[in-house]
């Protein structure tokens, strides 16, 4: 029995320009959204970070008041809402592979993506809800916590 493969053997056909293989798609998807997430991620967290803390009073001036007075116009809500999803599907993805890398059995590397995708569910929901079921004026709260808007 040799080790050596017989050269005479006939060899699988190599992908060429007119071949598409499906297999790896999905990776090659994922592979590139990973690209433009990180780059409009960038460009979400650095205005999110500008108009918290450059623009305004810096970091002493967020309370209640400024996120109800941001939370109040649907730009900011959409803003907030694209920069939690791409963060989690961005942060999901990047787990998911590295759960595919390291874990080397089925069944592990199946509880730990099971458990990736449901804190990833969770958290999306949860923060989706809070957006946009957000009250930025409660009642009975004290007025000076308030945001300028809100009628006592």
């Amino acid at each position: 029995m040799s080790l050596v493969a017989d050269p005479k053997a006939p060899r699988p056909p190599k992908a060429g320009p007119g071949r598409r293989t499906t297999r790896g798609n999905t990776e090659l998807y994922g592979w590139v959204f990973m690209r433009a997430s990180g780059v409009l991620l960038v460009v979400l967290i650095f205005g999110h970070l500008f108009v918290n803390l450059v623009a305004g009073e810096g970091v002493t001036a967020i309370d209640f008041g400024f996120v109800a007075g941001k939370w109040a116009s649907p730009f900011w809500q959409v803003w907030d809402l694209l920069m939690l999803w791409l963060a989690m599907i961005h942060g999901t993805n990047g787990m998911r592979t590295i759960v595919n890398d390291y874990a080397e059995k089925d069944t592990t590397r199946l509880v730990l993506k099971g458990l990736l995708y449901f804190a990833f569910v969770l958290v999306v929901v949860l923060g989706t809800l809070v957006i946009f079921t957000f009250d930025p004026c409660p009642t009975g709260s004290p007025a000076d916590l308030l945001p300028s808007f809100c009628t006592a």
